[in-house]
């Protein structure tokens, strides 16, 4: 088992930027493929991107594609998303979560952060 604890979140107008971090205590993340989600009042978890075990392979959901970028440092058991050129429908509620198997399904994830909110400003 692992747990996972987001900090990072704050306010920031558009086309500022954050960097949000993941620290996982318990089991060393070297065993999981590590995902990021958000969700936005009143909407659903979705997907933002992940990156391998490795950290050799990203992917990103459109919606971020050029803006976000993830990161893992294995060796200190953390993972981050950095964000920019920041946009108001960015604004959520951030969560990191650790799979098996990578994946852009919120449902193959074991193991979720409490979350991180993210507020964006025009």
């Amino acid at each position: 088992q692992v747990q996972l604890v987001e900090s990072g979140g704050g306010l920031v107008q558009a086309g500022g930027s954050l960097r949000l971090s993941c620290a996982a205590s318990g089991r060393t993340i070297n065993r999981y493929n590590m995902g990021w989600f958000r969700q936005a009042p009143g909407k659903e978890r979705e997907f933002v991107g992940w990156i391998i075990r490795s950290g050799g392979s990203t992917y990103y959901a459109d919606s971020v594609k050029g803006r976000f970028s993830i990161s893992r440092d294995n060796a200190k058991n953390t993972v981050s998303l950095q964000m920019n050129s920041l946009k108001p429908e960015d604004t959520a509620v951030y969560y990191c979560a650790a799979a098996r198997s990578v994946s852009t399904q919120r449902e193959a994830y074991d193991y979720w952060g409490q979350g991180t909110q993210v507020t964006v400003s025009s």
